[in-house]
């Protein structure tokens, strides 16, 4: 299945390995799904490391790449304005480009929008959770 996650995610597999983040990203290397991701949304993972985190370009330019051979890059062409924050617009954007099933997420906004364009909005626990079984 085609995923989206929300940089959260990243963020916190960066930060916490061993953690439920890092698991996620787990599935994603063993091949039990396809991840897809956006050049928007690799930027803003990176400033959340640099300005909240103080990562060194070094760190930022590994992630970067581990980010762009980890999934699939896709290229929104249109815009959208569904949500107040634009980081999450621009996950949605991804999500509806790449065809995406479902969509990761600690936003509790976007959990509470449930679906858009029937891809499935979920938490990370719910996914880990669907993926075990």
């Amino acid at each position: 299945m085609n995923v989206v996650f929300d940089s959260n995610i990243f963020i916190s597999a960066t930060l916490t390995p061993g953690g439920k983040a890092e698991q996620a990203i787990q599935h994603i290397i063993e091949g039990r799904d396809h991840l897809l991701l956006s050049k928007d949304m690799i930027v803003e993972i990176l400033d959340v490391l640099a300005q909240k985190f103080s990562r060194d370009q070094e760190e930022l330019a590994r992630v970067a790449v581990y980010l762009s051979e980890l999934g699939e890059l896709v290229k929104p062409v249109r815009r959208l304005k569904v949500l107040n924050d634009n980081p999450d617009n621009r996950i949605l954007e991804c999500a509806v480009e790449g065809h995406a099933g479902r969509i990761v997420t600690g936003d509790q906004v976007m959990l509470e929008l449930g679906q858009y364009k029937g891809i499935q909005i979920v938490s990370l626990r719910e996914y880990l959770e669907n993926r075990e079984s």
